[in-house]
């Protein structure tokens, strides 16, 4: 069965199918054709190879017609079988879609990158080399606007380094990020972020939220203040306990909902982090 890991990470990408070409480009150095929309495409390729062959996930740039397919690849761990299949999936793709396909491994194993970042090795003058995004390839997304304007990338980020030094203010940017989405994706996203953190990084970032004063986290308030969106800070409150598995009681998600002091939700979505039960959240 697949890890939560590998399941999330193949839906950022599938949320976000512009997540491929723009790693590949702005992560990876590599020159892309010019190209009007990236969309998700169907990863079985049994309709053009005569086994049963099925990649992660498909994008596909087009620009009137099909200009480059990416093969996106999530891979936790060393399979020796990869370097026979990947070649497999480039041939297949390229004969459906008669257009450039490469490899795009993505994996939060700096060794595991190491390894799938090998030449492939087809025959006497033929070689097939991956494109590879490890943890160190992956941008550090510490801007709380950023991290908005790109959530799958910003839970990306949070994902590679969320056991680092930056850690805290890079699940802090990924899980502002995901609480304005609907709440599928935030309960989802917000689960994998924090399940990415180390121990150390999590109480950082419990102490970094209990402050109230760090700038980020400010100035994500004073944006929420300006926009007197109560209503989508009492819904991240929500999230966030949720997120950590908290029963929130139909009593405790009213009050928390019929809340509209910015000051009281800020303060609450500080604590979300950290509280053990609800009932935590409203003793001062």
């Amino acid at each position: 069965m697949p890890s939560l890991t590998h399941e999330a990470l193949v839906l950022l990408f599938r949320n976000r199918p512009e997540l491929a070409p723009e790693l590949l480009r702005d992560a990876l150095g590599v020159e892309l054709p010019a190209y009007a929309e990236a969309r998700v495409e169907a990863a079985d390729l049994s309709d053009v190879i005569p086994a049963e062959y099925h990649a992660d996930l498909v994008v596909l740039l087009v620009d009137g017609k099909p200009v480059l397919a990416i093969v996106v690849e999530v891979q936790l761990q060393k399979d020796e079988r990869k370097p026979f299949t990947w070649p497999v999936y480039i041939a297949g793709l390229r004969a459906r879609f008669e257009c450039p396909t490469c490899v795009l491994v993505v994996t939060p194993s700096e060794p595991v990158a190491d390894w799938a970042r090998t030449p492939i090795g087809l025959g006497p003058g033929s070689l097939v080399v991956p494109f590879v995004i490890g943890p160190k390839a992956v941008p550090i997304v510490r801007d709380i606007e950023a991290a908005k304007r790109d959530p799958e990338l910003a839970v990306l980020s949070a994902m590679a380094h969320g056991k680092g030094d930056m850690a805290p203010e890079v699940a802090l940017a990924a899980l502002a990020a995901a609480a304005g989405l609907d709440e599928e994706r935030a309960l989802l996203y917000s689960d994998v972020i924090m399940a990415s953190l180390s121990e150390a990084s999590r109480t950082a970032l419990e102490k970094l939220m209990a402050t109230g004063n760090y700038e980020y986290q400010s100035d994500f308030a004073k944006t929420h203040r300006a926009q007197g969106n109560a209503e989508g800070e009492a819904r991240g409150v929500l999230k966030f306990l949720e997120a950590r598995g908290i029963t929130v009681s139909a009593d405790q998600k009213a009050r928390i909902l019929a809340c509209t002091d910015i000051e009281v939700l800020d303060r609450w979505i500080r604590k979300a982090v950290s509280v053990t039960t609800a009932d935590a959240l409203f003793v001062d």
